[in-house]
C-alpha cells in the first residue's frame, strides 16, 4: 500500500476523503484525544505498513457524519466516547463479530462479541485551585451560592460522556432531575462539548467543571496548569471508549488488526499515556483506575432523546 498517513480534525470535516485515503486506506473514525488516537494511527501504520486515514472529533459529531455517509458507507473502524453507541449499533446489526486475542486481559463488562473498550475515562469536577470559590466536594455542591455563575459542564449532546453522567444521575431518586433545575437557576452554562466547558475555567473566567473528562483536566494539570480533579463523593460513571469495525468494512482484515494493535501492550501504553484507565487490567496506569473509584449505577435502559431533550429545555435560557 501506498505509505501515507492522514489525521484530520473536525475543522477540515469538508476535506475528508477528499483525496486524502486511497481505496486501499483503513479509515478510523474516533471520538477523544487527538494526540492519542494520531499516536495509535502512526503506530500502527509502522507496526503494519497499512495506509490509516482517521476523522477525529466529538461523538457528536462522529455520528453526525455517520448519519450523513448511510448510504454509502467510508469507516471501517468507529471509536466513540459513549458506549450506547456500541450498543445502539450491536442492536441495529451494524457490528462485524470480532474478539482480538488481545482482549484476553480486558474484564468482561467492558467487551462484547463485536465490540471492545480502548480505555476508560470518568467523569470529575475540575476546579480551578486559583478561584476564589471553595473546593467543592460533590456535584450538588455546586448548586451553592458559593459556585453563583462559577460553573460549566459539557453538552451531553455533543459529550458522549457528559450523556452519560446526566443519564446515571437523573435516574437516581436521590438526585434527579431537581439537582439540574438547581444548577440552572444558579449560572451553570452549557457552552459545548469538552474542551469548550473546561477552557473558560482554565481561563479563570469560571471556577469549576461539572462533568469533566478527567483525563483532559490530567492532561492539563501535567502541563502546569492549577486544577484539580476531584471524583464526587456521590460517586461518578465511567465511560468506556468502545472501538468496534463496521460490518460494511471494505477492510476487515486491516480493521482487525488496529483493534488488535490499539489492545497490545504498546496500543494500551498509549492509552494510559493520555491519562485514560487502559482496558487491559495488566497494564498499569499512572493515575486513580476503576477500582479506586465510587461508581453511581448506569441507567442502561435511558431513553436517550428524551434525556437530551429535558437537559436542552432545561439550559435552553443559559
Amino acid at each position: 500500500m501506498k505509505k501515507t498517513l492522514g489525521i484530520i480534525a473536525a475543522t477540515t470535516l469538508g476535506l475528508l476523503m477528499a483525496g486524502t485515503a486511497s481505496a486501499e486506506s483503513l479509515t478510523v473514525y474516533s471520538a477523544g484525544p487527538g494526540a492519542l488516537i494520531e499516536k495509535l494511527a502512526a503506530g500502527y501504520k509502522a507496526k503494519t505498513g497499512d495506509d490509516i486515514v482517521v476523522f477525529q472529533a466529538t461523538t457528536g459529531k462522529v455520528m453526525a457524519r455517520l448519519a450523513a455517509e448511510q448510504s454509502n458507507p467510508v469507516a471501517d473502524v468507529v471509536i466513540s466516547a459513549s458506549w450506547d453507541t456500541a450498543t445502539d449499533f450491536d442492536a441495529q446489526g451494524l457490528l462485524l463479530d470480532y474478539q482480538s486475542p488481545n482482549a484476553e486481559m480486558v474484564p468482561d463488562f467492558l467487551k462484547s462479541s463485536d465490540y471492545v473498550a480502548q480505555g476508560i475515562s470518568a467523569l470529575a469536577l475540575a476546579w480551578n485551585t486559583t478561584s476564589d470559590v471553595p473546593e467543592p466536594k460533590d456535584w450538588s455542591d455546586l448548586a451553592d451560592p458559593a459556585y453563583k455563575d462559577m460553573v460549566t459542564m459539557p453538552d451531553p449532546a455533543s459529550s458522549g460522556s457528559a450523556y452519560e453522567l446526566v443519564s446515571a444521575l437523573v435516574a437516581d431518586p436521590n438526585i434527579g432531575w431537581d439537582l439540574f433545575e438547581k444548577l440552572h437557576d444558579n449560572g451553570m452554562i452549557v457552552p459545548g462539548a469538552n474542551a469548550q466547558a473546561l477552557n473558560p475555567v482554565l481561563q479563570g473566567s469560571r471556577a469549576v467543571v461539572f462533568g469533566a473528562v478527567d483525563y483532559q483536566t490530567m492532561g492539563m494539570i501535567a502541563k502546569g496548569e492549577s486544577m484539580k480533579v476531584i471524583f464526587p463523593t456521590t460517586g461518578t460513571v465511567i465511560a468506556p471508549r468502545p472501538m468496534m469495525i463496521l460490518k460494511s468494512s471494505t477492510h476487515q482484515d486491516a480493521a482487525k488488526a488496529f483493534i488488535d494493535y490499539v489492545l497490545s501492550d504498546e496500543g494500551q501504553a498509549a492509552v494510559a499515556g493520555a491519562f485514560l484507565m487502559p482496558a487491559r487490567t495488566d497494564v498499569s496506569a499512572d493515575r486513580p483506575l476503576i477500582s479506586d473509584l465510587k461508581l453511581l449505577t448506569v441507567d442502561a435502559g435511558g431513553d436517550r432523546e428524551a434525556t437530551l431533550t429535558k437537559f436542552a429545555d432545561i439550559f435552553a435560557s443559559n
